[in-house]
Order: C-alpha cells, then sequence, then structure tokens
C-alpha cells in the first residue's frame, strides 16, 4: 500500500473524525453494513451512512487488530443504547491503499437489533 489508511482509519474512528475517515475510501469505495441488504457505494453513500454511526455509538473503542496482505480486521466494543455490542470492521484495500471495501459485523443479535432500529430512521430521514 503507498500509503496506511489501515492505521489512518483506525485513528479517524478512535477521533471521530468524519472527513478523515471518509477519505480513507477509495472515490468507489463500498460499505457493507449490518443493517443494510443494499452496499452503499461511493464516498457520499458511505459519508451518510458512518455520520450516522458515528452519532449512535457509544463508548466504541477498538479491541484487537488483525492484519493480513492487502486485508485489516478491526475488533470493536460499544454500546447502542443500553445494548452492548461488539464487531468487526474488516477492511479491504486497494492497489493505491485506500479502502475499496469495508464490511461490518455485529453482535448479539440484541445490539444489531438495537443498531438496526436507531440507524433506519435517521437514514430514511437523510437519504429523503
Amino acid at each position: 500500500m503507498s500509503r496506511d489508511c489501515a492505521a489512518a482509519f483506525r485513528q479517524a474512528v478512535e477521533a471521530r473524525d468524519l472527513e478523515a475517515i471518509v477519505g480513507c475510501f477509495a472515490a468507489d469505495g463500498v460499505l457493507r453494513s449490518p443493517v443494510s441488504f443494499k452496499p452503499f457505494r461511493g464516498r457520499d453513500e458511505v459519508g451518510r451512512l458512518l455520520e450516522i454511526v458515528l452519532a449512535t455509538f457509544e463508548d466504541f473503542h477498538y479491541t484487537d487488530e488483525l492484519v493480513s496482505d492487502g486485508v485489516r480486521a478491526l475488533i470493536f466494543s460499544a454500546r447502542v443504547g443500553e445494548r452492548e455490542v461488539e464487531g468487526l470492521d474488516l477492511l479491504r484495500f486497494d492497489a493505491d491503499g485506500q479502502i475499496e471495501e469495508l464490511t461490518v459485523m455485529v453482535r448479539p443479535l440484541s445490539g444489531l437489533v438495537a443498531l438496526a432500529e436507531s440507524v433506519a430512521p435517521r437514514l430514511t430521514a437523510a437519504s429523503g
């Protein structure tokens, strides 16, 4: 990778810096959310979703990091309302080192439901 977007992404998320997070994505980057069947494509769509997610997660912090060639997995812990959640951000990078795909997984189901219930109305409002 020509630049370390993996480290920059982690730092931006931990600082809750939306502009820096979105800047780590390739222009046509994709975010696969656990609360939406349809992936979010391109920096504008990704940014709209991430703005909502940053406002939803409380006490967010990464607990572990797994590294492989062209792939990074960041494991996190957070709260959505009264629900504790754990999750994984699976990052895949393009040849320029920017994020071409971010797949987010969240557990347990009760936490995922709380996340979906919180994000869905905000996402609908932001899209309309």
